[in-house]
This record gives structure tokens, sequence and C-alpha cells, in this order.
């Protein structure tokens, strides 16, 4: 299928009092019906790439939204790559806790819902990406997330945001299929801990497939000195695939 032409639109994402901006992109189809899809940032906020990533799954023929996980903490972050940028990203990420993450991805969800030009016959994916790997992770465990893209979220074995059991303990509670892409080369993500998730998700008996690549953190992002054009090429085969077969039938 070719790539369709899309409409952009920065909107806001209510959360009790809680005002989310986020970033959507969708088909230029009037009367469409379009399945949606999440796209979690990196911890470098909703910058240039997570906004490209979001208009790459549109044209595919989703309607992508990437809201601002770092609302609370820091409204309007969009960072670089630098060592100080991952410094930064870094503190706000610490002040992030799963059960607000949950539920601002709840409510971004909800949004979707009221657009007209959702196709309301399925579930909804969810992809992200470095720290919100980690989150889409999280996300799974949501009744409505039926497709998860989790790429080299570091902790999953070890933590969850806010504190409390490691996010791998809410395997079980995982609704749909989840596949999970590392780098072989990630220092932030040993094997072990790879292994720990795959073996975790096959104990719970969760439709999944782990990909793993020779490539570095963050081989994904074309912005990074890490990316990795043959690993990111093949991830991305990968994503489509899946959302096609749970998100498009």
């Amino acid at each position: 299928m070719s790539e369709l032409k899309i409409n952009t639109a920065n909107v806001t994402v209510t959360n009790g009092e809680l005002e989310i901006a986020a970033y959507v992109a969708l088909p230029a189809i009037e009367q469409g019906k379009f399945p949606g899809v999440i796209v979690i940032q990196e911890i470098f906020g909703v910058n240039s790439h997570i906004r490209e990533v979001t208009e790459r799954i549109a044209k595919e023929g989703y309607i992508a939204i990437a809201p601002a996980i770092y609302q609370r903490q820091a409204p309007d972050l969009q960072l670089g790559y630098t060592p100080e940028d991952i410094k930064i990203g870094r503190q706000y990420k610490e002040q992030t806790t799963a059960a607000e993450l949950l539920s601002d991805i709840q409510a971004t969800i909800n949004y979707l819902k009221t657009l007209p030009s959702l196709k309301t016959t399925t579930g909804f994916g969810c992809i992200g990406f470095c720290f919100g790997g980690h989150v889409a992770y999280l996300a799974a465990t949501l009744p409505d997330i039926i497709a998860t893209a989790s790429f080299y979220g570091a902790g999953i074995a070890t933590m969850t945001p806010g504190g409390g059991d490691p996010t791998i303990a809410r395997t079980a509670d995982i609704k749909g299929t989840l596949y999970g892409f590392f780098g072989t080369q990630d220092a932030s993500i040993p094997p072990e801990q790879v292994e720990q998730i795959e073996t975790e998700l096959q104990k719970h008996n969760i439709p999944h497939q782990i990909f793993r690549y020779e490539a570095d953190h963050g081989f994904f992002c074309d912005h990074r000195s890490n990316y990795n054009a043959t690993a990111a090429a093949a991830a991305w085969i990968e994503v489509k695939q899946l959302f096609e077969q749970k998100l498009s039938t």
C-alpha cells in the first residue's frame, strides 16, 4: 500500500484537571475510518523524532497520537540527544509514576474515541521508544490495547516508574499481542533481562515476539548517533505487520 497523505495537529487531551498536550497525525481522507495508535515518547519529550514517527504511522492508515507523558513535570518539553539533554530527560523520568502514566494514556485513548474518523470495531495499538518502550509495556495491560510495539525499554525487569514491583510483574495482565525490540549491544538492557521478559511472556501465554538486533540503544532513531538503518528497517517491517494483523482486520 502506498503511503497516504496526512493531516497533523496539536491537540489537548483532558485527564481530570490535567490538560495534556498531544500531537496527532491522521490520513487526509474524508469519511474514512482508521484504527488508533498511541505513540509514547523517549525521555526527550514529543520532539521532532517522535512527531516524525507519529506521521509515519499515520501514512500507513492509522490515527496516531503522541501525548506528552511529561506534562506534569515539564510541559512542552522537547530535547535533543546531547549528554545534557539525556541528563535532563532522566531527571523528569524519575518523577513519573506508573499510575499517572497509565491514567494519561487511558485519557489519550478516550480522546481518540471521540474522533469521528476512528475505527471503533478494533482495539488500539501502542508503540514506545526508550523510556516510552517501558511505558508501552505498562500500557499493554490496559484493556483497550491489543497490539504493542516496545522498543528498547530499559528497566522493565528491574523497576517500575514511581517504585514498587518491577513492571515485568504485570505481564500476566497484558491483554493483547506484544512485540519487543532490543539491541544486543545495548548496555542499558543486558541480555539476561531480555531473556527474563521473554520467559515471563511465555509463562503467561501472552502472544508475543522478541526481536534482537546487532545494534545499540536508540537504534530506531535517525536523530541519534546510535541509529542503525538496517535494524530500524527490519523492525519497521515487523511493526507494520503487527498493526496490520491486529488493528486493520
